[in-house]
C-alpha cells in the first residue's frame, strides 16, 4: 500500500477522534476487569464462608478451594462469548458488540450484589451465583477483542503498540479501582459489617461505572477496517468457519501466548492478598496495600511495553517480559514469606516488570496474525483459550499446591513452567507480520465507481496509516 509523506513517525499529532477511540476502549476494558477483580477480592476473602456455608464449616481450606473454583468457572463460557461476540463482530461491527458486551457484563456484576447468601436461601445461593458468573465469563469473551481492534485498527502503523496498550491498561486500572474500593470499605467498616454487608458496594456501584462506559462508547465511530469490509459486496457469510479452517494455528498460538502471562496475572490480582493476609498472617489492609502498589507498577510497565514493541519488535517485547517471569517466579515467594509490607510489595513490583512487556504489545500481535475477515473472532477465541489455559484456575492451583506441598515456591515453579511455554509460543510468530497492513483487500475500482461515497470512507479509513 503506497503511504503519503507526512509527519514523521514519533511526532504523530493525537486526532479527537483517535483520543476517543482510545478513551472508549480503555473505559471498557477497565470496567470488565473492575468487576472481574471485585469477584476475584470478594472470593479471597469472603464468599467461602457466605455462599459455601456447610463446607466452610467442615473443611475452611477446601471451601476456599471451591471459592476460588467459582472465580474459574466463568472463563470455561469466554470461549462461548468470544465465538458469539466474534461472528457479530466480524459480521455488524465492533463497536455494537463493544456495547453489548459492557451491559451484559455490568448487569451480571450488580446482581450479585443483590444476591441472597446461603443461610436466606440455601443451595440456590451458590447455583445462583455461579451462573451470574457465567454470564460475566459470557460477555467478557467478546470484550476484550472488540476493544483490542478498534485501538489498533484506529492506529498509526508505527504506533500500534501503544495505542493497543490502551485497552491492556484496562486490566491495572481496574485492579486499582477494585483494591482501592475494598481498602475504602475494610478501613471504614468492622470485619463483621465488611462480612455482613460491608462487601456488596463495589458490586452495586458497578452500575454507575457502566453507565460512564455506555455513554463514552456510544460516541465512538467503528473500526475503519470494518468499514472497508462493509464496502465489500465479497463478505463472508461465515466467518467463523474461515478461521478454524485457515487460522487453526495462530489460534493456537494466540492462547498459548497469552497462558502464563494471565496466570500469573491472577496472582496479583486475588491470590497474593489472600495469601498474605490468611497464610502469612498479614492485616487484611497492608495486603490490599501490596496489591495497589503491584497494580501501578502493572499499568506504567504495561504502557512500557506497547511502547516498547513498536521500538523492538513484538516478539523480542514479549520474549524480555517473559524471560523476567521466568527467572522470578520462584525467587520472589521468598520475599513473598518475609510477611514484610515493603518486601512483600517489592516482590509483586518486580514481577509486574514482566508482566507489562508480556501483555502491553498483546492487542497489536493478535491483530497483526489474522486476517480482517476473522480477525474478531481470532483474536477473541484466542485470548478467551488463553485465559483457560492460564488464569480461570490458576488461584485455585496455586491454593491446591500450597495446601498439598505446604512450600509456596512450588507455585513458582507451575508459573514458571507456563511462562515457558507462553516464551517458546511467541518466538514461534513470524517478526515479519510486524508493520503488516491491517487492511482488507483493495476494493475493486468497479464497486467504487457505482458507490462513489465509497472513495471518501475508504481514504478516511486509510488515513491512520497514511500518517506513517
Amino acid at each position: 500500500m503506497a503511504h503519503t509523506a507526512s509527519a514523521p513517525a514519533g511526532r504523530h499529532e493525537m486526532s479527537h477522534e483517535e483520543r476517543k477511540v482510545l478513551a472508549g476502549t480503555l473505559v471498557g476494558t477497565t470496567i470488565e476487569w473492575y468487576d472481574f477483580f471485585i469477584y476475584a477480592q470478594a472470593a479471597a476473602f469472603v464468599l467461602a464462608p457466605l455462599f459455601f456455608e456447610p463446607l466452610a464449616q467442615e473443611n475452611a481450606g477446601l471451601a476456599q478451594v471451591v471459592a476460588w473454583a467459582s472465580l474459574g468457572i466463568s472463563f470455561l463460557f469466554r470461549p462461548l462469548g468470544a465465538v458469539v461476540a466474534g461472528h457479530l463482530g466480524d459480521k455488524h461491527g465492533r463497536k455494537l458488540v463493544l456495547v453489548l458486551t459492557l451491559v451484559g457484563m455490568g448487569a451480571a456484576t450488580m446482581l450479585i450484589g443483590l444476591l441472597p447468601t446461603y443461610a436466606t436461601i440455601g443451595v440456590w445461593a451458590p447455583i445462583l451465583l455461579i451462573l451470574l458468573r457465567v454470564i460475566q465469563g459470557f460477555s467478557a469473551g467478546g470484550e476484550w477483542g472488540g476493544a483490542a481492534l478498534m485501538s489498533v485498527e484506529h492506529a498509526p502503523r508505527h504506533k500500534r503498540g501503544l495505542f493497543g496498550a490502551y485497552p491492556q491498561i484496562g486490566v491495572p486500572l481496574g485492579m486499582l479501582l477494585a483494591t482501592g474500593f475494598m481498602f475504602a470499605i475494610t478501613s471504614m467498616v468492622s470485619p463483621e459489617d465488611f462480612q455482613a454487608w460491608g462487601w456488596r458496594i463495589p458490586f452495586l456501584s458497578s452500575v454507575v461505572l457502566i453507565v460512564v462506559g455506555y455513554l463514552i462508547r456510544k460516541t465512538v465511530d467503528e473500526s475503519p477496517v470494518f468499514k472497508e469490509m462493509q464496502l465489500r459486496k465479497k463478505e463472508s457469510s461465515a466467518p467463523l468457519g474461515q478461521l478454524f479452517k485457515h487460522n487453526s494455528k495462530e489460534v493456537t498460538l494466540a492462547a498459548l501466548i497469552f497462558a502464563a502471562n494471565n496466570a500469573a496475572g491472577y496472582l496479583v490480582i486475588a491470590f497474593f492478598a489472600s495469601y498474605g493476609a490468611k497464610s502469612l498472617g498479614m492485616d487484611r489492609s497492608a495486603t490490599l496495600i501490596a496489591s495497589l502498589i503491584g497494580g501501578v507498577g502493572w499499568l506504567v510497565f504495561t504502557m512500557i511495553g506497547g511502547w516498547m514493541s513498536d521500538t523492538v519488535g513484538r516478539v523480542r517485547t514479549f520474549q524480555i517480559g517473559y524471560g523476567i517471569i521466568i527467572l522470578w517466579a520462584i525467587p520472589m515467594w521468598f520475599l513473598l514469606d518475609t510477611a514484610s509490607l515493603p518486601l512483600f510489595a517489592l516482590a509483586i513490583v518486580i514481577l509486574t516488570i514482566g508482566l507489562g512487556p508480556s501483555y502491553g504489545p498483546q492487542s497489536a500481535l493478535y491483530a497483526e496474525m489474522f486476517p480482517a475477515r476473522v480477525r474478531y473472532s481470532g483474536v477473541s477465541i484466542g485470548y478467551a483459550f488463553g485465559s483457560i489455559i492460564g488464569g480461570a484456575f490458576a488461584p485455585m492451583i496455586a491454593q491446591l499446591l500450597l495446601n498439598e506441598t505446604g512450600m509456596s515456591w512450588t507455585i513458582g515453579v507451575y508459573i514458571a513452567a507456563l511462562a515457558l511455554v507462553s516464551f517458546i509460543a511467541v518466538s514461534m510468530v513470524p517478526k515479519s507480520l510486524q508493520g503488516t497492513d491491517l487492511h482488507v483487500e483493495e476494493v475493486h475500482e468497479q464497486y467504487v465507481a457505482e458507490h462513489p461515497e465509497a472513495r471518501q470512507v475508504l481514504d478516511a479509513a486509510r488515513a491512520a496509516e497514511q500518517r506513517d
